[in-house]
């Protein structure tokens, strides 16, 4: 590490005095929320906000958020990609209104005119077929695999080692020291992932070739670029080589484009023109309404067909009561008419360009030894000179300490990353003045690790 640890430390302690200084009204919503919440919080992952206890919301609109201590940030986080058209975009509040106001209903157990629309949408841009919906991409990846399953009549799944496909059993494995195990903190797994899951390292053609080789393999789930423990980008010839082991293996091959959707409108399949069987979506597509999908090739929706039979739909693992609603449709079809258009990407994918330059420079000027990977509209800092080549590679550098300064450096001066890793996204009303702010805040922060006097922000923000 380029700083010293005593550095780091004493960093860390000047701005967490100031962030329960500026926060006294979150910590007080915080604590009365330790009353009848789990951790305190709706979620257990929202208490890995640094600080203590996490920044409570007031309000949000485009990439501001304001907290109920009354302080601005520019919101480089999006809800880890959920937020990706911005909060609150006019087009998809007003089909939402719409929805709710003029038609009725926002879940109906009927169809609307909607689904159509947006699977013709989906498959227009990512070249799969047919389309089905859930509420989230984990649900997505859980029924893709269940039909995987059933097409190929084969137990297993190859996944990459710390790969992130939300909460699905299968995946949260990744490789030890002596082989698989369950991923660490893998909370009261049903089985032992290694009994239905292969795991190998991304950028790994040899392993997934001798992994897929006796043909027990149901299908290969993957993110195009592994992201969530990092951004780990494909080597030339990676995914061309992968497609090609499961034609030759008859694998089924996934393609999770829920981050990766950063990539363009869609996604990395569109812009790295790939061939994948099944692509998993989530989060993005609907300006912040939840909503999954997953598409199918026609060919494997021939073979799934009998699968999908109305005699067993409602009881064979796959589907649910509120999945494929009127209001989570209404509003896919205007965020990605609307929001999400081939403009709004280049604009977005412009302003992480000037993100990863600002970022660069800084660290160029001061000679510091990280690196910073772009994918679209999406960036991610890693703390080594070279960017990891796997997921095992990306786990090894990762520095809890420099995390928690830099999150909460950050923050104190109204700049919010992603609070599990160093990931910004841009949205459509993300601004260069916004961009150069954090590039502003990112320098004052190496200053300050390598001893310059501290620069606490004017307060309110």
């Amino acid at each position: 590490m380029p700083f010293s640890r005593d550095r780091v430390a004493e960093l860390e302690a000047q701005e967490r005095e100031l962030f329960a200084r500026e926060h006294r009204r979150s910590h007080e919503l915080f604590e009365e929320g330790r009353a009848s919440l789990i951790g305190g919080v709706p979620m257990t992952w929202m208490s890995r906000w640094v600080g203590g206890h996490p920044v409570y919301a007031a309000s949000a609109k485009g990439v501001t958020i304001t907290d109920v201590d009354g302080h601005r940030y520019v919101d480089f986080a999006l809800g880890d990609t959920g937020a990706m058209a911005g909060h609150s975009p006019a087009p998809t509040v007003a089909a939402v209104r719409r929805r709710l106001e003029d038609y009725g209903g926002a879940t109906l157990m009927l169809p609307t005119e909607d689904a159509a629309w947006v699977g013709a949408e989906l498959a227009r841009r990512f070249g799969v077929a047919r389309w089905s919906f859930s509420l989230t991409a984990t649900d997505a990846n859980r029924w893709a695999l269940r039909l995987c399953r059933a097409a190929t009549a084969r137990p297993y799944v190859l996944v990459f080692s710390h790969c992130y496909h939300g909460t699905v059993d299968e995946t949260v494995i990744t490789l030890g020291p002596d082989g698989t195990r369950p991923r660490e903190g893998n909370v009261g797994p049903p089985v032992d992932p290694s009994i239905t899951t292969r795991v190998c390292e991304f950028n790994d053609l040899e392993a997934v070739a001798r992994l897929l080789a006796d043909e027990q393999v149901a299908c290969v789930l993957a993110e195009p670029a592994l992201t969530n423990i990092g951004i780990v980008l494909p080597e030339p010839g990676f995914l061309e080589g992968l497609r090609e082991a499961c034609d030759r293996t008859g694998t089924l091959l996934i393609i999770d484009e829920t981050h990766t959707i950063s990539a363009g409108p869609g996604g990395c399949t569109a812009a790295w023109s790939l061939r994948p069987d099944v692509v998993t979506l989530g989060k993005a597509i609907a300006g912040g309404i939840p909503i999954g999908a997953y598409g199918v090739t026609e060919k494997l929706a021939e073979g799934i067909a009998d699968y999908l039979d109305t005699e067993y739909s409602d009881v064979g693992g796959i589907g649910g009561t509120l999945a494929g609603n009127a209001l989570s449709l209404a509003a896919a079809r205007t965020t990605l008419s609307e929001v999400l258009t081939d403009e709004a990407y280049t604009w977005m994918i412009a302003l992480c360009d000037r993100f990863v330059a600002g970022v660069e420079g800084v660290l160029g000027e001061r000679d510091v030894p990280w690196s910073i990977v772009q994918l679209g509209a999406r960036a991610e800092l890693a703390f080594a000179a070279e960017p990891p080549g796997s997921g095992g590679a990306a786990a090894s550098v990762s520095d809890p300490a420099l995390e928690r300064v830099l999150h909460l450096y950050l923050l104190n001066r109204g700049v919010l990353i992603t609070p599990f890793h160093n990931m910004a996204l841009m949205c459509p009303a993300t601004t260069e003045a916004d961009v150069d702010r954090h590039t502003e805040v990112f320098a004052e922060l190496i200053d300050a690790l390598v001893g310059a006097e501290l620069t606490a922000p004017a307060s309110p923000r």
